[in-house]
């Protein structure tokens, strides 16, 4: 298990980035795959950076285990932050079917999230938003060495 500390800020999202392909690469060579987790990685810090505090900044923690020795590898993911309780799962799904001028705004997001990886949980316990998101690296694990 890996883990960052980081002010929500959106200039920290390249450190996030950079922090969780390390921890990736590590295990797969799967681009495709590292781009979905990137693509889900953005939603959820730029939305803990935009919310959890405002108007002020505080700061998130980011949590990465692997599981498998050496398949089924699962990638769990955690964001932690004690910013404003929000369960994300809770919202409704989005309207994908009308007209985007007749949708309401935001949700697509975690829409998105949702339909990219294999688990997704929220808790909020002691103070804090826990999102985790649970993706499956398919085929063969990468040597460690």
């Amino acid at each position: 298990m890996s883990e960052m500390e980081i002010d929500a800020v959106k200039e920290n999202l390249k450190e996030v980035f950079d922090f969780v392909t390390e921890e990736l690469k590590k295990r797969t060579d799967d681009k495709k795959l590292i781009r979905q987790i990137k693509l889900c990685v953005e939603e959820i810090f730029l939305n803990i950076s935009s919310y959890a505090y405002h108007p002020d900044v505080g700061r998130a923690r980011i949590v990465v285990k692997v599981e498998g020795d050496p398949v089924p590898i699962r990638v769990y993911l955690s964001f932690v932050d004690r910013g404003q309780p929000f369960d994300p799962l809770s919202e409704e799904a989005p309207d994908t079917e009308s007209d985007l001028d007749e949708r309401r705004v935001g949700g697509l997001g975690i829409f998105l999230v949702r339909n990219t990886v294999d688990g997704i949980s929220y808790e909020y316990n002691d103070g804090q938003n826990i999102l985790t998101i649970v993706k499956e690296l398919p085929g063969e694990a990468k040597e460690e060495g």
